[in-house]
């Protein structure tokens, strides 16, 4: 069972924000309308209740979902440079004619990370971009699985979600939290180039970052990054969303298994990312927002 099932960003117009998936990444709009005030306050975010709200999916029609919530960002965030949610990973079929679609001058996302193959793991090719929100999207072509791990194929030239990247001030600390309460395995910690994170740090290219993997039955589904020194909390206005990726929502085989304290104790919701299923909110490490869906 894959556990991934939506990634929420905060936008300021999130018709436009669905318009621009829709045109560059082939994702259509499945659902739209205000959000519930129940379901703000499961968020932690009660100044979100009534506002816009555009539920997406992937070309391949693959039930993971992108959803775009209206909210400003704090003047101070800074994308790349706070705790939390940091990334959507979105797989490819072939990243390269990706980089050349988003490489024309009219495409609303900026390449911050040409294709490049992973440090250690040739087999995944992937590339970074950030949209005029200031969220950051991995692109990413998956020629073959990781020892240990299995990862999805894109079947359409830009797909669905797989990966949630999790930028962690205490990446043993947040793997330890991951594991007691998902009851999911993760990897070895291991270091690895990352230019995109040395930039954004200013440090040299050749730094080691360390990283590691959350998996479910051998599928790999969250990445869990040690963010540098100089990191911070990420800013939010009071009431509202955190900006970026805001909330990431799992699908979890066993809700009574879950041994973390609720904020928002599970019941069922309808729409596309629910599906008439009991769903309820934990706040992880770094005031991380998780939202798990009954499998």
């Amino acid at each position: 069972m894959r556990m991934l099932r939506a990634a929420t960003l905060t936008t300021p117009d999130p018709e436009a924000a669905a318009e621009r998936y829709g045109e560059w990444l082939g994702y259509e709009t499945v659902e739209s309308g205000p959000v519930d005030p129940n379901l703000a306050a499961s968020w932690a975010a009660p100044g979100v209740a009534g506002r816009r709200q555009v539920v997406c999916r992937p070309e391949s029609g693959a039930p993971l979902y992108l959803r775009f919530v209206e909210g400003e960002a704090p003047a101070e965030y800074r994308p790349l440079r706070t705790f939390g949610w940091a990334a959507t990973e979105i797989c490819v079929a072939d990243v390269l004619a990706v980089h050349e679609r988003m490489q024309r001058p009219d495409c609303p996302f900026e390449v911050i990370g040409p294709p490049r193959r992973l440090d250690g793991m040739p087999m995944i090719h992937a590339m970074q971009v950030r949209g005029p929100d200031g969220e950051i999207v991995y692109l990413t072509q998956i020629e073959d699985d990781p020892p240990g791990m299995r990862l999805p194929r894109a079947e359409s030239l830009i797909d669905r979600i797989f990966i949630m990247v999790l930028a962690c001030s205490d990446l043993e600390a947040s793997k330890a939290w991951v594991q007691a309460a998902l009851g999911v395995e993760t990897s070895p910690t291991m270091e690895i180039r990352y230019t995109m994170l040395a930039k954004a740090f200013d440090l040299p290219v050749e730094h080691k970052h360390p990283i590691a993997m959350a998996l479910h039955q051998g599928d790999g589904f969250l990445e869990l990054d040690q963010y540098p020194r100089g990191a911070a909390p990420r800013p939010r206005r009071d009431g509202d969303l955190f900006p970026g990726v805001a909330l990431t929502t799992f699908v979890h085989p066993d809700l009574d298994a879950v041994r973390a304290p609720w904020f928002s104790a599970p019941v069922v919701r309808e729409g596309a990312v629910y599906g008439g299923k009991a769903v309820g909110t934990l706040i992880g490490p770094d005031d991380t927002l998780i939202e798990l869906v009954q499998a």
